[in-house]
């Protein structure tokens, strides 16, 4: 008896082997049939800014002292050599809550509306007014709250800090731990909201177009989910699970008869 309960698991995972093999590639392979795409241009996709991100704002010049009237902390200074240094001179480090409106209080300038402006437009608007001021500034921005949420058929959900803010889809499902055999990878949720407006996109991942969706870099905030495939079997599915249950039942009941 304890042979036959040994042949019989080792028959069933198996036959469990056996099943997810039969699993087509169509359902899981990524970029199908990117080698018969066109090249196309890098996606231009920059985020826009949104109420509640923090922005590390850092205006830097020849002369670090012209720099201190537009930073918030000008005594903030990061020593020589260290990280923070920029073209050869000291920087400091200053965060700048964007508020519901979408404004920050800039040292000097006043209030400026940055919400829903990319982060080149931000650039140009910052170097036109304080270059009225100091010759040839260095600014630099940086979204230091960019996050992303995914959940579902991943085998490490969770909320996921980014330092960049050219994160992919593809890059977050991989911090996600990828997706799991048993996700739906021609139906994957982004939410966004734009302006207040939550908007939904559907992402097939098996299909290479995706690459240039609009869906394709994440923007702070987004939510993905990625949805299990239907509960309802395949006609497929169902034929191979009839079979292997036959096979199983067969093979059981010849070990009990030459037992």
């Amino acid at each position: 008896m304890k042979y036959f309960c040994l042949s019989k698991s080792a028959i069933f995972f198996f036959l469990m082997f056996l099943f997810f093999s039969c699993t087509p590639k169509k359902n899981l392979l990524y970029y199908q049939n990117i080698d018969t795409m066109a090249s196309a241009k890098l996606n231009s996709y920059e985020v826009r800014i949104q109420p509640d991100d923090l922005l590390q704002i850092n205006i830097s010049a020849e002369d670090p002292k012209v720099t201190a009237p537009f930073n918030l902390n000008p005594t903030n200074v990061v020593g020589e050599g260290a990280q923070g240094q920029v073209g050869g001179n000291k920087s400091v480090i200053n965060d700048y809550l964007v508020d519901a409106e979408g404004f920050i209080n800039f040292p000097e300038l006043g209030k400026l509306k940055l919400g829903g402006l990319t982060r080149s437009e931000v650039l140009d608007l910052l170097n036109k007014k304080i270059g009225a001021y100091i010759k040839n500034p260095i600014i630099t921005i940086r979204i230091q709250n960019f996050k992303v949420a995914i959940h579902g058929e991943v085998n490490s959900p969770g909320l996921f800090n980014s330092k960049t803010d050219r994160l992919t889809l593809v890059e977050a499902l991989t911090q996600a731990g990828d997706l799991k055999l048993t996700a739906n990878r021609k139906n994957i949720l982004v939410i966004r909201e734009i302006d207040g407006v939550k908007s939904y996109f559907r992402v097939d991942v098996t299909k290479s177009d995706f690459i240039n969706s609009p869906y394709y870099y994440l923007a702070q905030n987004d939510v993905i989910y990625v949805e299990p495939k239907n509960r309802t079997l395949s006609p497929d599915v169902t034929l191979v699970t009839t079979i292997s249950s036959l096979l199983l039942t067969a093979v059981s009941f010849i070990l009990v008869l030459t037992k």
